[in-house]
């Protein structure tokens, strides 16, 4: 049986990035903290992708741990803007190409800069989406910023 590759998993093969790649399709796992469960991690590596909006209509991509919750405040202080609100989950699939559940921060329709939470400078990888419901890749932070434009900030409650 061959493995499903995501678009994700092809980009950072196109770069010649080191990933691991994970599928829990059949765990039933919905919430990130139930994904790192399934795969036997740590929820604290486990990250989460969220996508805001400014009052300049500027799209901004937030990963911060499956099991925290994102402050709005601090996320837009981090990006430069008075504040930002989360995405409605209508316009995701259309600003993204990415649907509630599997929305990666690589290969996002257009390229929004992204903001990790600080916390991922404790591991030596981090697991976020694949860019499909049921998939995760494992990669160093150093790799994913050869992708999208990365920044390291305090941005949980």
């Amino acid at each position: 049986m061959s493995e499903i590759k995501t678009n994700v998993m092809r980009i950072l093969e196109a770069h010649k990035l080191a990933y691991k790649s994970y599928n829990y399709t059949s765990s039933g796992a919905i919430s990130g903290v139930e994904v790192a469960q399934a795969l036997g991690e740590d929820p604290k590596q486990v990250f989460k992708t969220l996508v805001t909006v400014s009052k300049s209509k500027k799209n901004y991509v937030f990963m911060l741990p499956v099991e925290r919750e994102l402050d709005l405040k601090k996320a837009a202080t981090a990006v430069g803007e008075k504040n930002v609100e989360m995405l409605k989950s209508k316009d995701l699939l259309p600003t993204t190409g990415y649907v509630h559940g599997g929305c990666s921060p690589i290969g996002m329709k257009k390229a929004f800069p992204v903001t990790i939470d600080s916390s991922a400078k404790n591991f030596a990888t981090v697991i976020f989406s694949g860019g499909k419901i049921g998939y995760q890749v494992e990669t160093s932070i150093e790799n994913l910023s050869k992708i999208v434009s990365l920044q390291i900030a305090d941005i949980c409650e």
